[in-house]
């Protein structure tokens, strides 16, 4: 049966002229005359029996059905465009896997292990954008995501199938010099941990996505800390994991994701009673079918995460 498609020479003379709102820009960026612009968007309207464009005096602006096919096509061509690459570089063997992820995780735990994956499995790339909020697969190019949240929220996202790897788990931290102003200590004792008490008359490093995540670590440690909500707040486990080695204050961090600070001394662990937060990671996916690739990427992550 032959598929209702329009030329994609079409197709990519709108997306460029729906992204300028302008035939003249689209011309100049596709090497094209005006003329044939136009003429291109008027079989493409033709075709669908829509109008995606108004004329007006000063040029052409998009109807509200042009701007939602724009945006649309837009992502279709992307992803064309991705696989013919693909395809492309690795001539036909092998696979690609274009995955979402919460950002300091992908760039402190997932980025760090990839060579591994280079290791068992040399035929598969992965491609990795940042994303933080729950979307529909079906509007993007994305094969999965590596998300951060809670069951609840992984349960009411629609379309989906999730693999929980880890759940996360959260500790006091900060710079070693930070610590030794924490409570007097013996000598060659200033960068042991100390302790839950000690932690609430020190400058606190919040997140601004867990604002009460102190408050929730004092509760645990059954301390009295008036000042849990107080300090500046740092939108990702990047920022906090900066903020506190240059000693700006104490942050409640997962390890995993300051491997390196912790290795280098840079970061010392500033009380040892960690607590399990309510968030985990997952793999999530459309509900259909895992490809192959997806597939042994899935066992792959599992392994690694299985390991900590």
């Amino acid at each position: 049966m032959r598929r209702n498609i329009p030329s994609t020479q079409a197709l990519a003379c709108f997306e460029v002229a729906a992204r300028h709102e302008s035939y003249t820009r689209a011309a100049q960026e596709l090497f094209l005359t005006q003329s044939a612009v136009s003429r291109q968007i008027q079989a493409l309207e033709e075709f669908l029996g829509v109008q995606l464009f108004r004329r007006t005096r000063h040029g052409v602006v998009l109807t509200p059905a042009g701007a939602h096919y724009g945006r649309q096509v837009a992502r279709w061509l992307q992803g064309l465009e991705r696989d013919t690459l693909d395809v492309m570089a690795h001539q036909g063997e092998g696979g690609t896997i274009s995955l979402a992820a919460v950002p300091t995780f992908a760039t402190r735990w997932l980025i760090p292990r990839l060579p591994q994956l280079a290791k068992q499995h040399p035929d598969i790339v992965v491609h990795i954008e940042t994303q933080t909020r729950p979307f529909l697969f079906a509007d993007t190019t994305f094969d999965a995501a590596l998300y951060a949240g809670t069951a609840d929220q992984v349960a009411h996202w629609p379309g989906v199938q999730a693999q929980l790897l880890m759940h996360e788990e959260v500790v006091p931290v900060c710079s070693p010099r930070l610590l030794e102003s924490a409570a007097p200590r013996g000598r060659g004792r200033a960068h042991q941990p100390v302790s839950p008490r000690s932690l609430a008359s020190l400058p606190l490093l919040q997140q601004s996505t867990r604002p009460y995540a102190w408050r929730q670590w004092f509760d645990a440690m059954e301390v009295d800390a008036p000042r849990a909500l107080d300090g500046p707040r740092y939108e990702l486990f990047s920022m906090l994991a900066v903020a506190a080695t240059h000693g700006m204050g104490v942050a409640l961090m997962p390890p995993m994701l300051i491997e390196a600070e912790l290795a280098s001394g840079d970061l010392v662990v500033a009380c040892s009673q960690p607590m399990q937060g309510e968030r985990a990671y997952y793999l999530v996916s459309p509900a259909q079918a895992q490809s192959p690739v997806l597939r042994a990427f899935a066992q792959w992550l599992a392994e690694m995460a299985g390991s900590e």
